[in-house]
């Protein structure tokens, strides 16, 4: 464990629902290694979603690039060590941000595809955004590790993607949506999947592993706030 830890920064606000529990969990899992009243150590940079979700639904990637690359250039002027970004499916303009900085950079794939390999899995299915279950920027990171992906034929991907947009990033849970997701992950299963990656970083808001113990469920969540602690705590050669 370092002397003092290193500075986390928090790419955020795609949502804020997100945003939020990578809050909460770094705070915890910090104060859970080094006890009394230790938190992260973290510098915050929150986007509005609105400009995010308008360069996604008009497919302006580019844009898209370079407005994350300028929120991660402030985070590294305000002294973070690290940068984190809050998100699955801006990760499709990580290459870019992770360029601009020269500051390490946690991809979210990367804790996760080490996840699925220690479980002994190699083929997974990929709930997310539409941006997720169809970019190759995803699979293709998978494929890096080793890991196959399945997803949702294209109306169930609607559906998955429409949860996501209308309910979850607004803080709204449905048991309605929880059932179509647990149905969802089933057929992902029959498709010949070993365990399914919660391929957005607000889905544990409406599913998790005890809904159904029966298949491995990977939070990418989870699963990057924990390699983030470790790199605050160790530093970036843990890897």
């Amino acid at each position: 464990m370092t002397e003092t830890p290193l500075t986390v920064g928090v790419l955020g606000g795609m949502s804020s629902e997100s945003t939020h529990e990578y809050y909460r969990r770094l705070d915890a899992g910090v104060n859970n290694a080094r006890g009394g009243h230790h938190a992260a150590d973290l510098v915050i940079r929150s986007v509005d979603f609105g400009e995010v979700e308008r360069f996604i639904r008009e497919d302006r990637w580019a844009d898209a690039g370079r407005f994350l690359t300028s929120a991660a250039a402030d985070i590294e002027v305000a002294g973070a060590d690290v940068v984190v970004m809050a998100t699955n499916t801006m990760h499709r303009v990580a290459d870019e941000i992770e360029a601009a900085l020269s500051i390490p950079f946690v991809h979210i794939v990367d804790p996760t595809a080490a996840a699925v390999a220690a479980a002994g899995i190699d083929t997974v299915g990929v709930l997310g955004t539409a941006a997720v279950m169809e970019g190759d920027f995803y699979a293709d990171r998978f494929a890096d590790h080793g890991i196959d992906v399945v997803v949702p034929d294209s109306e169930v991907r609607r559906l998955v993607d429409d949860v996501i947009f209308e309910e979850l990033t607004r803080g709204v849970v449905r048991d309605e949506s929880k059932q179509a997701y647990l149905d969802v992950v089933g057929d992902l299963v029959k498709a010949g999947a070993g365990g399914v990656v919660l391929g957005c970083t607000e889905i544990e808001m409406l599913v998790d592993q005890s809904d159904r113990p029966d298949v491995p469920l990977f939070d990418t969540t989870a699963l990057h706030v924990e390699r983030a602690v470790e790199v605050s705590l160790h530093g970036i050669e843990s890897d």
